[in-house]
């Protein structure tokens, strides 16, 4: 799999979206951040007028081995459940995707079921190996995982102008904090929250779990597909594929939060300048999201203490981004509506 991803250029096409918001009836950048942007997704498109009308909101489901070491308050079972739910239309991302015109696309990377009727199938293996113990997955599993993500954002490019990601297993915040602990250098003390709900003593759980990982493995984070095979997770590692893909074939896409922000660490460990053509949608809940942020050096569009995942911060950024480019297109201008510039 080619890695490689230019630097994101564009200061023309900057000074052409500054220029028409500059001309718009309203004080110049007086809408902050929603001029920005539009900016930014100009210059991932290349299109000076980019528009957002066909969006689509990829769900990545796996199931993680980790889960058997008491890391999560729900049953690994769940994962499977709520693929289901998704596909009957009745999750919160589902509630959103119909708010919002969001196509949603439902990914099996590794549950642990066999693969549902109107789910995308690149299935890897029923779920991870517990990483406590074993590797979680195979390198060639890693890599297979990684060109599945990037050959869905190609096939995406041709149905949608911009995209969300999220995700649905059991156990992995536990992953995505492992992944933090490699690529960012810290102890899990520093990554591990309370995900979908852990008590104080789950929360020790996690870190034992995690402590115990990083001495067996010891990965190294200058083989990032080695980081992944050994605490990763499918829907992750796939993730991480489709930010790759997407940058290079310059779609647009939207990350959800704590554990889709890991992808995004590993996408950047694997090609620098990924992170270029990534929108951050939200501030997550879940205790070391910001500091992964901080990490990344992005900033997110929205803060609301989300902590659901499978998309819903990504969703509602979409929302806004949205509505920037419906400003930047259907103002008028200061000639067109005879309104006096500024002197």
């Amino acid at each position: 799999m080619n890695f490689e991803i230019p630097p994101l250029e564009g200061e023309d096409l900057r000074q052409q979206v500054r220029r028409r918001w500059d001309s718009l009836t309203k004080p110049r950048g007086s809408l902050g951040r929603l001029e920005t942007l539009v900016e930014q997704l100009a210059c991932v498109t290349g299109d000076p007028l980019p528009r957002v009308s066909r969006k689509g909101m990829y769900v990545f489901c796996a199931d993680h081995g980790v889960a058997g070491e008491g890391v999560s308050p729900y049953p690994a079972a769940v994962t499977a459940q709520m693929v289901k739910n998704f596909l009957r239309g009745g999750a919160a991302i589902n509630v959103l995707c119909r708010q919002y015109g969001l196509e949603p696309r439902i990914v099996d990377a590794g549950v642990d079921a066999p693969p549902e009727p109107g789910v995308i199938d690149r299935k890897i293996s029923r779920g991870t190996g517990n990483f406590v113990w074993e590797p979680a997955m195979r390198r060639d599993q890693a890599m297979e995982a990684l060109e599945c993500g990037a050959a869905l954002a190609q096939e995406a490019k041709t149905h949608f102008d911009l995209c969300g990601i999220g995700e649905m297993g059991i156990g992995n915040t536990t992953a995505a904090s492992a992944l933090f602990c490699v690529f960012a250098g810290l102890v899990p003390e520093l990554t591990a929250g309370r995900g979908a709900g852990l008590d104080e003593d789950g929360v020790r759980r996690k870190i034992d779990a995690l402590e115990r990982a990083l001495r067996l493995h010891r990965p190294n984070p200058a083989d990032p597909v080695g980081v992944l095979a050994a605490v990763g997770g499918f829907e992750i590692a796939m993730m991480a594929g489709f930010l790759i893909g997407a940058a290079q074939a310059r779609l647009p896409v939207v990350v959800d939060g704590f554990i889709a922000s890991s992808a995004a660490l590993a996408a950047r460990a694997l090609s620098v300048n990924v992170l270029d053509y990534l929108f951050f949608s939200h501030r997550s809940a879940e205790r070391a999201h910001a500091r992964m942020l901080q990490t990344l050096n992005v900033q997110p569009i929205l803060d609301l203490d989300l902590r659901l995942g499978e998309g819903t911060g990504a969703a509602l950024a979409i929302g806004v981004l949205e509505a920037a480019v419906r400003l930047y297109h259907e103002m008028a201008t200061f000639a067109s509506a005879g309104v006096s510039d500024r002197a």
